[in-house]
């Protein structure tokens, strides 16, 4: 039975990776209209889906994109936008620490935000897509860490806000997932040129998750559908963890 019949969500970095597999198990389940954003325009003009879709190249960064941008009638949002970057702390630019937080932490309070405005009358449901990274320590994901761990306490705080209003926020915090996020870490970039992309998530995935694999897009869309539906309707304030068994 599609859980989503009537609603209008919004979808953020859509193009690729989470956001895209998202967008298209939200479809898939009848959703009406998708308000999709991500900076890559040609991404993003590429993207079908079988329902109403709104295409809104952007950066999320950016107050006045979201002051522009028609949300009306909105129900649900994902929270995903958002990059990866490593380096020791002692090596770190401090360039590259604000480019990672404006985007992961900035962008992503601007569109809670935005969301909460446009939900302020009928209630809604809010996934903010972190990371394992926010909850264990590693070193050279400073940057990354720190904006994920604060991504994490946004949605709490949202979550209390919205709550006299309906409005339901949860955080998803997954570990390794097969996107291309990973594509402009060094390390496993060095790993995929030498022995192929699968054989270097299988390599990473067998170190570092007790179950031995990673997670494809695919799931973590489903995942995030739930913490969006009715069946979810008394979780708010709560990070689904779906690491592999990382964190142990």
């Amino acid at each position: 039975m599609p859980r989503f019949t009537h609603r209008t969500a919004l979808v953020t970095g859509a193009a690729s990776g989470i956001g895209l597999a998202t967008a298209e198990r939200l479809a898939a389940d009848g959703a009406a209209r998708l308000i999709l954003v991500d900076l890559d325009e040609a991404a993003l003009a590429r993207v079908g889906l079988p329902c109403a879709v709104v295409r809104a190249p952007g950066d999320v960064r950016d107050e006045a994109f979201w002051d522009a941008l028609d949300l009306s009638g909105l129900n649900l949002a994902v929270v995903n936008a958002g990059v990866a970057g490593a380096a020791p702390l002692s090596d770190h630019p401090f360039d590259e620490w604000r480019r990672i937080l404006s985007i992961n932490l900035d962008g992503a309070f601007l569109t809670i935000r935005a969301a909460m405005r446009a939900m302020h009358e009928r209630g809604g449901a809010i996934v903010a897509v972190a990371s394992a990274a926010g909850l264990k320590p590693e070193p050279g994901v400073a940057a990354y860490g720190a904006s994920k761990a604060a991504l994490l306490h946004l949605a709490r705080v949202a979550a209390k806000e919205g709550a006299p209003r309906r409005i339901r926020v949860n955080g998803i915090a997954p570990a390794g997932v097969e996107t291309p996020v990973w594509d402009v870490v060094p390390m496993f970039a060095d790993r995929a040129r030498a022995i192929g992309r699968d054989a270097a998530f299988a390599e990473l995935a067998a170190l570092a998750t007790p179950l031995g694999r990673y997670a494809k897009a695919e799931e973590v869309a489903e995942q995030i559908a739930f913490l969006l539906s009715d069946a979810a309707a008394t979780i708010t304030g709560a990070t689904l963890v779906s690491d592999g068994g990382y964190l142990l």
